[in-house]
C-alpha cells in the first residue's frame, strides 16, 4: 500500500513540475529578449506590451510559489524583478532639474489621416492654453479644418507640410518660430515639421513633430529601425531640443531607448504616468493600450505633468506636457 501511494505522488509532483514551468517560462523568454534589446522580427511588435507581462510575470511567482516547485519559483521571482523593474520606474515620479524659467504647454496629437475632430482639438488647445502643437498626419482637409475652428488665433506661428494620407505633419505656436523646416524620413517617408521657438525669458528650442515609420509588418522593421536612429538626437551642451509625436515605440523598444541615452527624458516617465496608454483599442481593434506617443525633451527642461486625451476621429489620444524651461 505504501508503494500504491509512492507511485502515485510521483506523477503528481512531475505534473506540478511541468505546469510551474509552463507558468513561468513565458516570462523568461521574454525578459531574454527585453534585457538586451535584442528584438527582431514579430518581437518588435509583441515587445510593446512588456507592461502587461511584467503584471504576469507576478501571477507565475504566486503560481509557482503554490505549486510548491522551489527551482520555478527563484526562476520566476528573478525574473519578476527583471520585468517589473523596468517597468515600474515608469510610474514613479523622478526629481528633475531645476528648471527656473518660463512654463510651456506642449500637445501633440495623431490625426488620423486628418479624419480627427478639428473642433475638440481646438477646444483643447483653448482649454488646456497649449502653447505648443506638434500634429502628425496632417492632411490639406485637416489644416482647413483646424483653421475653420480657431486654431489661428491661438496659436498664430505654425510650420506646416500638409499631405494627403499618413506622411503630413505641422508644428503651431503661441511664439515666434525662426528656422523652420521640414524633414522626410527614409522608411514610410513621413514628414516632420520643425523649427526653434523662441520663448520670452528661455533659450531657444528646436521643436520637432516627430513620426518614425510603424512596424505594422515584419518586412517594414528595417525602415522602423532606420527612422528611429535618424531622429536628431539631443544636444546636451548645445540648443535645447523637443521631440514631440508618434514614435510608433514604447520605452521597452532599444532604438527609443538610444535615443533617449543621447540626452533626452520621456516626460511621462518623469513624471509617474509612463504607462498611460495613447494607442490601441480606440479604433475599435481588440489591442490592449500601449504608449507610443511621447514628448521627449532635454534633460534641461523640467517636466510638471502629462496627461492623455481623446480626440474624436482619431485612434490615438494626444498627449500634453507641463514644461518648464531653463531662465535664459
Amino acid at each position: 500500500m505504501i508503494i500504491e501511494t509512492g507511485r502515485r505522488v510521483a506523477p503528481a509532483r512531475r505534473a506540478r513540475a511541468t505546469l510551474g514551468w509552463l507558468i513561468v517560462a513565458p516570462g523568461v523568454a521574454w525578459a531574454a529578449v527585453r534585457l538586451p534589446g535584442v528584438e527582431r522580427g514579430p518581437l518588435v511588435q509583441l515587445l510593446a506590451f512588456t507592461p502587461y507581462v511584467a503584471g504576469w510575470s507576478l501571477v507565475a511567482l504566486v503560481a509557482a510559489v503554490a505549486l510548491r516547485h522551489r527551482w520555478a519559483a527563484l526562476v520566476a521571482g528573478l525574473t519578476a524583478v527583471a520585468l517589473v523593474g523596468v517597468v515600474a520606474p515608469r510610474t514613479l515620479p523622478g526629481g528633475g532639474p531645476a528648471a527656473d524659467g518660463p512654463t510651456v504647454r506642449l500637445l501633440t496629437a495623431n490625426l488620423l489621416h486628418g479624419a480627427a475632430d478639428p473642433g475638440a482639438l481646438v477646444e483643447l488647445v483653448r482649454r488646456h492654453r497649449v502653447d505648443l502643437l506638434t500634429v502628425q498626419e496632417f492632411t490639406p482637409a485637416a489644416q482647413a479644418g483646424l483653421d475653420r475652428a480657431g486654431l489661428g488665433a491661438l496659436l498664430p506661428h505654425r510650420q506646416l507640410n500638409p499631405e494627403d494620407g499618413t506622411t503630413g505633419s505641422g508644428l503651431y505656436s503661441r511664439f515666434p518660430l525662426a528656422e523652420p523646416g521640414v524633414r522626410r524620413n527614409r522608411g514610410f517617408a513621413f514628414t516632420q515639421a520643425y523649427a526653434t521657438v523662441t520663448v520670452p525669458g528661455a533659450p531657444p528650442a528646436r521643436v520637432e513633430s516627430a513620426h518614425p515609420a510603424a512596424p505594422w509588418s515584419v518586412a517594414v522593421i528595417d525602415e522602423w529601425r532606420m527612422d528611429l536612429a535618424g531622429q536628431p538626437s539631443a544636444t546636451p551642451d548645445g540648443p535645447l531640443r523637443i521631440l514631440a509625436g508618434d514614435f510608433n515605440a514604447t520605452l521597452d523598444h532599444a532604438p527609443l531607448r538610444a535615443l533617449l541615452d543621447t540626452g533626452y527624458v520621456d516626460a511621462a516617465g518623469a513624471v509617474g504616468a509612463g504607462l498611460v496608454g495613447t494607442w490601441g483599442p480606440y479604433d475599435g481593434d481588440p489591442i490592449p493600450p500601449v504608449t507610443i506617443d511621447h514628448v521627449l525633451v532635454d534633460r534641461r527642461i523640467a517636466v510638471h505633468a502629462v496627461s492623455v486625451h481623446a480626440v474624436p476621429g482619431s485612434d490615438h489620444r494626444a498627449a500634453l506636457a507641463t514644461l518648464r524651461l531653463p531662465a535664459g
